[in-house]
């Protein structure tokens, strides 16, 4: 005896005698899905679909070469942002920079800040509150007509290119942007830490956190290092060389912060990398940040 035809629960005017294998739903040939057993509703795959988990590194990122690196282009479009408010409005170098502290006086112009005040000056950097330019200045750049001008601009977008790309392919969209931020900051504290009466600007410590990050990385995934080592001592080298007119103190601690972040999302046991976890991380060490803000601030101003 034959089966009653019935009608697809999507197209009521096709008779069928098809069910879908998993809901028991009838479906015409419009609405099948072959499946390892029968075939399933159009309902029913993208409810597979979701339950599938996406394939990802060992780090967090997508496995997809078809993934582009957006933030890596999102941080060098707002670099070279900042570069052209800069050049419209030059003054925004001295209000945005990574300042420890200064004494601005009555001229506005900024002097050597010695623990003391005096009648007409008036405070001015990250002693006094402006915590903001820990982030600002890693996003700015030396004014164009400085000496090195805005050929600092390009070298650190150049590098932000060739690595972050890499960098982000690895950890995924979240979390490079999460090194390259900890690794800003952590540049631009020690520099507070080390040299408070410097005014510094540049994405220098952010780069050199992310070829940290690429070092460990590629250690981590079992690559040649023979060619990673010579790329990271000529990072090295550059930060030695470089130190007569350039902030090692920040270049230094970008490459620590990105070396330990990293460190932290290769190496921690598999049940601790997980998001919630790893953003813990990322508040604890932006917390021991502050701390070494307040401490330093503390003994810059008594």
């Amino acid at each position: 005896m034959e089966a009653a035809a019935t009608t697809c629960y999507r197209h009521p005017s096709y008779e069928t005698y098809v069910r879908c294998t998993r809901c028991e739903r009838t479906i015409c040939p419009e609405c099948m899905h072959g499946a390892s057993v029968g075939h399933h509703c159009p309902e029913c795959v993208k409810e597979g679909q979701r339950s599938v988990r996406r394939a990802r590194t060992v780090f967090g990122g997508a496995v997809s070469g078809a993934v582009a690196p957006v933030v890596t282009y999102v941080l060098m479009a707002l670099n070279v942002l900042a570069y052209a408010v800069e050049v419209v409005r030059p003054e925004t170098v001295d209000r945005f920079a990574v300042l420890g502290a200064a004494l601005t006086g009555p001229d506005g112009a900024q002097y050597y800040y010695r623990g003391e005040e005096y009648a007409g000056y008036r405070l001015t950097g990250i002693a006094d509150g402006e915590w903001y330019r820990l982030v600002t200045g890693t996003f700015l750049h030396l004014p164009p007509d400085s000496s090195f001008g805005v050929m600092h601009l390009l070298f650190n977008m150049f590098a932000l290119w060739n690595i972050g790309r890499a960098v982000e392919g690895q950890l995924g969209r979240a979390r490079c942007l999460a090194l390259y931020l900890l690794s800003a900051v952590g540049g631009s504290v020690a520099v507070y830490l080390l040299a408070p009466d410097t005014s510094t600007v540049g994405a220098s410590g952010a780069v050199f956190g992310l070829a940290a990050s690429y070092w460990v990385i590629s250690r981590r995934l079992g690559h040649d290092m023979a060619a990673v080592n010579r790329f990271m001592a000529g990072f090295l080298l550059w930060m030695v060389l470089s130190a007569l007119f350039t902030s090692w103190q920040g270049h230094l601690g970008g490459l620590l912060t990105g070396a330990l972040v990293t460190y932290g999302l290769a190496y921690a046991p598999a049940k601790l990398r997980t998001g919630p976890l790893q953003l813990a991380g990322g508040a604890v060490l932006l917390g021991l940040f502050a701390v070494v803000v307040a401490v330093k601030t503390s003994a810059l101003t008594g």
